[in-house]
């Protein structure tokens, strides 16, 4: 009887320990940002006429792509994605593909369907408070793991025409993810754009208690809505057809 007791204690331990690791409700995530710079170049000009021979020596002076990092904080239904640890700031010529997007800060209730976003475009700061965005998500049987956590993957569709592939795990509760991606039965742990060859993936997990303060709304910058971007976008990029339609995009994930 003392061996049966002893083997039921230790099945129950050991299904109390899978139970934990499933559930996980709060903690930090650091997401790695890359670009594929070399396959923007080649989008972005390659039918230019005369182009092959500019695009080549770009090639040569520019690597092939480019990572940045956030951290994604969690904390049952609130999220807040901001930019992480800084790389090694160097002048490379990269800097034409990067004035959107890579100071993005995104704070979310899940809950209430409540997101708000500070996002610098070129030299003007904006904050915008929106709802959630919603996508029509297509779960697949396809799996890939992800910083240790086995992820279903997910096709989606943005912005009328252009595909999102997302990775999620069911193992952390809330239905977040990098940027404004959300809306799946759990954590998005991967994401890629084709369109604009750019990744986001989830390098580490910590579990941790999250301190209100860091999951305080971004406060900085002029009020505003996509309208206004859009506006401010087209005006700048109007004569430059797939650079700015490529900018539009990066903004508004």
């Amino acid at each position: 009887m003392k061996t049966v007791f002893s083997i039921i204690l230790t099945l129950m331990f050991i299904c109390s320990l899978h139970a934990q690791s499933i559930f996980i409700t709060s903690g930090k995530i650091e997401f790695e940002k890359r670009l594929s710079l070399h396959r923007i170049i080649n989008d972005l000009w390659s039918d230019e006429p005369g182009a092959i021979f500019g695009i080549d020596e770009m090639k040569k002076r520019l690597p092939t792509g480019k990572n940045f990092y956030f951290d994604l904080y969690f904390d049952n239904n609130k999220t807040l994605y901001k930019p992480g640890r800084e790389t090694t700031a160097v002048q490379d010529g990269t800097e034409f593909f990067l004035p959107t997007a890579k100071d993005n800060t995104v704070y979310s209730e899940l809950d209430k369907q409540i997101s708000i976003s500070q996002k610098t475009v070129f030299e003007n700061t904006y904050l915008l408070q929106d709802s959630i965005r919603q996508i029509q998500w297509r779960i697949t049987p396809d799996t890939r793991t992800i910083a240790g956590f086995e992820c279903r993957k997910a096709i989606g569709i943005i912005m009328d025409s252009v595909y999102v592939i997302a990775f999620y795990t069911d193992e952390i509760i809330p239905s977040g993810g990098p940027e404004s991606f959300a809306g799946l039965p759990g954590m998005i742990l991967g994401v890629a754009i084709p369109r604009i060859n750019t990744t986001w993936f989830a390098t580490k997990l910590e579990i941790q208690e999250v301190k209100p303060e860091q999951l305080a709304a971004p406060k900085k910058g002029k009020k505003a809505d996509l309208n206004t971007i859009m506006v401010t976008l087209k005006d700048r990029m109007k004569d430059a057809s797939k650079y700015g339609k490529y900018m539009v995009w990066n903004v508004m994930i």
